[in-house]
């Protein structure tokens, strides 16, 4: 289904729609699609006195049912509840000040949407943010309680990066999207930079790392990260089997598009890689395998009845990898990136008992 484009003012739901307009993206583009460990070294530096260090749990249940070591490094403790502040820390704070005074407006579901949002609070500045009118209940008030101005979209049939697109010319806001910007995936990368440099010496490098996988923004930042740091190391992304975009992708040698997939792991219903994003996947990743609904709520269970915490299904992708048994790691020292923990209770609940 062809998407609409509509106009739109903030604290408004999208209603009424004109032809796609070919707008300028402002603020967006940097000079480098690559990015190096560097960058990553850099963004950790940055970004310290904000973020969470966050913990690298382990469990003995795992261990045995893989015949593994398995690390799982918690991004489900960090602030906002995922990953995904780093990234929006690294960016927001690489503004200048004109940037700074104007605000900065995003696109995301959910996970993206609080960290910006939070990210501008702490910063002081403005943060407009595109949200889809199904996202997670508890994702959209996090947004609005850290002062996130939200404006609605179907993500089934309006384009929400044209919407992004047509608030940053009208109101004169940066544009920082979830996944496809330099500054977003090296601040994700240093979730890997510090789930290896905790793990290694105390028993040596991994042999795998397990990542999610949605846009790629986590998935390239974590595979520079370890490509510098653990380089014998194999890095695989995982992505729900609905939404294999990132798999046909790595296999075709070319972006490819899909329709937006119906999955429970809603941060990763991505419609394709980005043009940055993926060239450094190329790179820098072994292999992208998929996982079942089925093997992610497994995931969810394990997480909250073994080690008692509560992990969102996007967060699962990795661990439901692990889990599956579809890899053999019998002996190996695997680390599994867990991206997130922002879920509804009651949703939580419903997947947990089903």
């Amino acid at each position: 289904m062809k998407k609409r484009v509509c106009p739109v003012k903030v604290g408004a739901t999208i209603s009424h729609c004109v032809p796609k307009l070919n707008l300028t993206l402002l603020n967006f583009m940097p000079a480098s699609i690559m990015i190096s460990y560097n960058d990553i070294e850099q963004a950790h530096q940055r970004i310290a006195a904000y973020v969470q260090h966050t913990p690298v749990l382990t469990s003995k249940t795992a261990d045995e049912l893989t015949g593994a070591q398995l690390f799982f490094k918690c991004e489900n403790f960090q602030t906002s509840g995922a990953f995904k502040f780093r990234g929006a820390c690294n960016a927001l704070l690489q503004f200048n000040e004109a940037q700074k005074a104007r605000g900065v407006v995003t696109f995301s579901s959910g996970n993206h949407a609080q960290a910006i949002a939070r990210a501008a609070q702490q910063l002081g500045m403005r943060a407009v943010i595109v949200m889809p009118n199904d996202a997670p209940a508890i994702k959209v008030a996090a947004t609005k309680g850290y002062g996130g101005e939200v404006v609605f979209y179907d993500r089934y049939t309006e384009d929400r990066e044209e919407i992004g697109r047509q608030l940053a010319e009208k109101e004169g806001l940066s544009l920082i999207p979830p996944y496809d910007h330099p500054h977003i995936m090296a601040g994700q990368g240093t979730s890997a930079k510090e789930l290896i440099e905790e793990v290694m010496p105390n028993g040596g490098a991994l042999d795998y790392l397990l990542v999610p996988l949605g846009g790629g923004g986590l998935l390239s930042g974590c595979a520079t990260a370890a490509k510098a740091l653990n380089p014998d190391g194999t890095v695989i992304g995982v992505e729900p089997e609905a939404g294999n975009d990132g798999q046909r992708s790595f296999l075709s040698g070319a972006i490819v598009h899909i329709d937006t997939p119906t999955t429970i792991a809603d941060g990763a219903q991505t419609q394709h890689l980005g043009q940055f994003t993926f060239p450094v996947i190329q790179k820098n990743v072994a292999q992208i395998l998929t996982v079942s609904d089925a093997q992610l709520i497994t995931s969810m269970q394990f997480f909250a009845s073994r080690m008692k915490i509560i992990v969102e299904p996007t967060g699962c992708l990795g661990a439901a990898l692990a889990l599956s048994g579809a890899l053999n790691l019998q002996g190996k020292r695997v680390g599994v990136i867990v991206s997130g923990g922002n879920i509804d209770l009651n949703r939580f609940a419903k997947l947990v008992d089903s």
